[in-house]
């Protein structure tokens, strides 16, 4: 038996915005196979990734081309970005993303034109960090600061987001604390003043920070708004010692969030056995099943594993975390699948599963659990 879970539709909840102008060569297009930002390493090293050789020959398998980079980029060029943006978004089926803007955001299209773009419902997420940062350009105090904040956090769902979502794990950490607000006002104010010297401030400063975060989880548990918290392997500037899925503990475990839907955003790689037990324990924990998959190909399948040792399915949420190039939105869609497909045959071999109930379980972690959560009709 091999289940072909083809025909079930996509849910990508968690992806980012696509570019505008594409990667025009091989070399500019390597840069999206990797979370480095180094040179040397995307020149070098990223066309020995699997990640990438799996890439290009399965993009030309779709394309009916040469397994060439150069060849995959040339019938993209043929199709022109609107007919390989709409092939890549329907040969996954996928029917609703959910994007975050907050990332490349003046090189990307906004929501208008994204979704005059896609041939899929999208909806927006709102990325805490980056409203902050604009908040602290316009205002001259703390207080101004975290008074807009929390009223644009209040209004987010009236305004038509869906969720909320932080990458305080890659600024300050994920051992979120309360703060004085004499320290937070104090720590304010050398940001602010990079804010005035450049025009624009990159916030890791954990007294606002973890201020602001706590602030917007008080107004997720009172909306009963979901919470994406990046966790674990991400952006090249995270730290992680300190994006553990585990620092969230003491806020699960305090009981004053527990009408927000958690998302463990990354499986929280390589912590992904820690973001299990969690989802195993608080009610309102989930776990998101992207980036690791696709850009650790080769252990989809070990990685699904882990979670399925303890997490419920119906706690299990696919996404691609895709960005700025539609072709990882479709690999996103075909090692997920085929990783399921896999984890799931065994299950039944086994004896853990009929095959109805290893059908039921990939319609949960592939649009079914998403739609509760999010409250997507």
């Amino acid at each position: 038996m091999s289940l072909d879970l083809s025909a079930i539709p996509i849910t990508d909840h968690h992806a980012h915005s696509l570019l505008r102008q594409p990667p025009a060569t091989p070399h500019d297009w390597l840069r999206f196979f990797t979370e480095s930002g180094e040179p040397a390493l995307i020149s070098n090293h990223v066309p020995n990734t699997l990640f990438f050789r799996y890439a290009v020959k399965a993009l030309a398998g779709l394309l009916g081309c040469a397994p060439t980079p150069e060849a995959v980029l040339a019938e993209r060029d043929r199709m022109g970005q609107r007919a390989w943006i709409e092939q890549m978004i329907r040969d996954a089926n996928i029917a609703i993303m959910l994007m975050d803007y907050g990332f490349r955001g003046e090189e990307s299209y906004d929501h208008a034109e994204l979704k005059e773009l896609l041939p899929c419902r999208i909806e927006p997420i709102l990325r805490l960090e980056a409203l902050a940062q604009e908040l602290i350009v316009k205002h001259d105090t703390f207080d101004q600061a975290l008074d807009a904040f929390v009223a644009q956090v209040k209004g987010a769902r009236a305004a038509g987001y869906v969720a909320l979502k932080s990458i305080i794990a890659y600024r300050t950490g994920l051992a979120i604390q309360e703060w004085a607000r004499d320290e937070a006002k104090a720590a304010f104010q050398p940001v602010k003043e990079q804010a005035r010297r450049e025009g624009r401030v990159r916030l890791a400063t954990a007294p606002i920070n973890d201020t602001l975060i706590l602030q917007a989880l008080d107004i997720a548990e009172r909306q009963h708004m979901p919470f994406q918290f990046h966790t674990g392997y991400g952006d090249s500037d995270v730290d992680l010692r300190l994006a553990n899925p585990l620092h969230l503990r003491p806020l699960l475990q305090s009981g004053k969030y527990s009408n927000v839907p958690w998302v463990i955003l990354h499986m929280g790689y390589p912590y992904v056995r820690e973001a299990g037990y969690l989802a195993s324990i608080y009610a309102n924990v989930n776990v998101d099943l992207s980036l690791a998959i696709p850009f650790a190909v080769s252990e989809a399948s070990l990685l699904l594993t882990q979670l399925f040792g303890l997490a419920p399915t119906s706690k299990l949420l696919y996404a691609s975390d895709g960005f700025s190039v539609p072709e990882l939105f479709w690999l996103g869609a075909k090692v997920g699948r085929a990783g399921l497909a896999r984890v799931l045959d065994q299950q039944v071999t086994d004896g853990v599963l009929t095959p109805a109930e290893a059908h039921t379980a990939a319609e949960q972690m592939l649009f079914r659990n998403a739609q509760e959560i999010y409250g997507l009709q």
